[in-house]
């Protein structure tokens, strides 16, 4: 729900670094990559047989990024979105073409600065949630611009 003070939404300008962006490659070029693919589930849980069902390989900039010519690949910097499992130091794959929706992640300019947060419809207004405790709910007004939806995050396994 919209953070509020005094029965007002609170608009909250975003200067700190845990709301920050960092741009990588902007734009980019896809160089094709192929890793084998294996067209099995990996059990999480109790370990299963090893099947030998090692498919195509798979282009993972490709697979990644539907729209090559509206995409971005951002670096997370900060930690408003991990309860989304996005976290400081993440790689997410931005795309400008695909029209966001309630529901959806989102990059958002807030008075020029980049922030990355659900976008909710509460009460007939839009808002920027975030995904973690310690930060502010944003209204979405005229200083708010939704700049594009993820549609992907990378991460290496250290």
């Amino acid at each position: 729900m919209p953070a509020t003070h005094l029965g007002r939404p609170v608009v909250v300008p975003l200067n700190r670094r845990d709301d920050a962006l960092r741009l990588h490659d902007v734009p980019f070029k896809l160089v094709p990559c192929e890793v084998p693919f294996f067209l099995v589930h990996t059990q999480a849980g109790f370990p299963s047989p090893a099947q030998d069902d090692m498919q195509e390989p798979i282009d993972l900039g490709a697979w990644l990024v539907e729209h090559p010519a509206a995409s971005y690949i951002m670096r997370v910097d900060g930690r408003s979105m991990s309860g989304a499992g996005i976290n400081d130091g993440d790689m997410i794959v931005v795309n400008r073409a695909k029209k966001p929706k309630a529901g959806s992640i989102v990059v958002a300019l807030v008075h020029g600065d980049r922030t990355l947060k659900r976008l909710r419809y509460v009460d007939g207004r839009h808002w920027l949630v975030p995904e973690a405790e310690g930060f502010a709910d944003i209204l979405v007004d005229e200083h708010v611009e939704i700049w594009g939806t993820v549609v992907g995050v990378a991460r290496k396994m250290t």
